[in-house]
């Protein structure tokens, strides 16, 4: 089995953990470095949630003195541009749009990967 993304359990799974923050090894900065990569992704992504909702709901607002059938045109393509909108705004307050290529590529690898044996020719 090969798993290419993290489900929810995975990234609860990778942020509940602690690591030392007195440990200088190579590999604790990289779980510690692949951790806070994961937290910005959570965290931006109830941004992206939160800002889709908000602009749907100025829009119901904002079309109060319509029918509601303008209203039900509309909803859906604000609430999906809100989406856009919400992950640039959550990669800004999160510092994600200023992270590091690696560290976003750690923070992006999955949590469950079952190797094989090779087979012996």
């Amino acid at each position: 089995l090969h798993y290419s993304k993290m489900d929810k359990g995975d990234r609860r799974a990778v942020l509940s953990k602690r690591f030392d923050e007195e440990d200088a090894s190579p590999q604790a900065d990289i779980v510690r470095r692949r951790q806070e990569s994961v937290r910005k992704e959570v965290v931006s992504t109830n941004f992206m949630w939160g800002t889709a909702w908000t602009m749907t709901g100025l829009t119901w607002w904002s079309f109060r003195r319509y029918n509601y059938q303008s209203r039900l045109v509309a909803l859906p393509f604000i609430f999906y541009g809100g989406t856009f909108v919400g992950r640039v705004l959550g990669d800004v307050v999160t510092g994600r749009n200023a992270e590091f290529a690696r560290d976003r590529f750690l923070g992006s690898l999955p949590a469950k990967i079952y190797y094989a044996p090779a087979a012996e020719s």
